[in-house]
């Protein structure tokens, strides 16, 4: 039977390099406001990044790299090949089921709340973008919510080896997708500039049996 040997515990800080769009739910009628919002944690209505942007957008990009995103139909998806690095690491689904060894919380701002004092929107800020049709010339202004550059936010993952897997591919598979990801997007609108982003202070912190069973 498959055993956990270890977990590690994956701790960075992702730094906006320019300003982050990630979709949440427009909950109110703001006249005047924003056509699209980020999210927002509602009780504290302080934007996050959460861990499903951060895993989806790793799992594609490693998979892109592979050249192992799986085709059914016509249709694009996840690789089914639990061989593959974005399969070992963040697991498949349909006839070689294989659960993700890896868990990616969702990322909080750590940044001084102070450093928002001039945002137009409440730790956020607001752009304005112009959709020219090019047939008739007419423009479509809309107005997007941004956390802006210079933000940060704690990231933490923490990857599964079971006695059964290659620890070493897995580190460094994740670590490539992180990789990946700094020279790609996060979020939405990358290809107009929103969403680069840094990672800094990469640590890894190993914990075995041995660590759960101290009381």
């Amino acid at each position: 039977m498959t055993s956990l040997v270890k977990k590690i515990k994956i701790s960075s800080v992702i730094i906006l390099k320019t300003g982050l769009h990630i979709g949440g739910t427009n909950s109110s009628l703001n006249i005047g406001g924003p056509d699209k919002f980020v999210v927002r944690n509602p009780l504290t209505n302080i934007p996050y990044i959460p861990g499903s942007s951060l895993k989806g957008k790793m799992r594609s990009l490693l998979e892109l790299n592979e050249g192992t995103i799986h085709m059914d139909k016509g249709n694009f998806g996840p690789t089914k090949d639990t061989t593959t690095k974005a399969g070992a690491l963040f697991g498949t689904i349909g006839d070689q089921q294989q659960p993700s060894r890896i868990i990616v919380r969702d990322a909080e701002l750590i940044s001084d709340l102070e450093e928002f004092n001039n945002t137009d929107l409440p730790y956020t800020e607001s752009k304005t973008e112009v959709a020219i049709d090019r047939i008739t010339a007419r423009s479509n202004p809309r107005t997007f919510e941004r956390v802006p550059a210079g933000a940060r936010f704690r990231m933490e993952m923490i990857l599964n080896v079971f006695d059964t897997d290659d620890e070493a591919k897995l580190v460094s598979s994740l670590k490539q997708a992180l990789k990946l990801l700094e020279d790609d997007y996060l979020g939405g609108h990358g290809s107009r500039g929103y969403g680069q982003i840094g990672i800094e202070k990469l640590s890894f912190e190993e914990r075995d049996r041995t660590y759960y069973a101290k009381n």
